[in-house]
């Protein structure tokens, strides 16, 4: 399990980077419900989803957010991995 620190503004920009229903597929590779994937990237649905894990700090780029397990956030930066290298490779066809 890593720990990470990034900004929050940063968090928000690979979420809104992640192509349609990758909320719904990190949920289902890790088997957790998608409202706790949601509440990872910032949402606030305890009722359906549970905490994450992730600490706020306020500060500058929307404050600090510290990650306990960075399981979530890694799966995100491979979903985008992958439409990085599809479109790399649609571009070369």
């Amino acid at each position: 399990m890593n720990m990470r620190t990034i900004t929050f503004n940063e968090l928000r920009k690979i979420k809104d980077a992640l192509p349609s229903g990758s909320m719904h597929r990190i949920a289902d590779e890790l088997g957790l419900n998608v409202d706790t994937v949601r509440n990872f990237f910032g949402g606030h649905n305890f009722k359906e989803g549970k905490s994450v894990g992730i600490h706020l700090e306020p500060g500058p780029d929307g404050g600090l957010v510290m990650i306990d397990d960075t399981t979530v956030l890694d799966r995100a930066l491979k979903i985008l991995d992958e439409v990085a290298s599809e479109t790399t490779e649609a571009v070369r066809a």
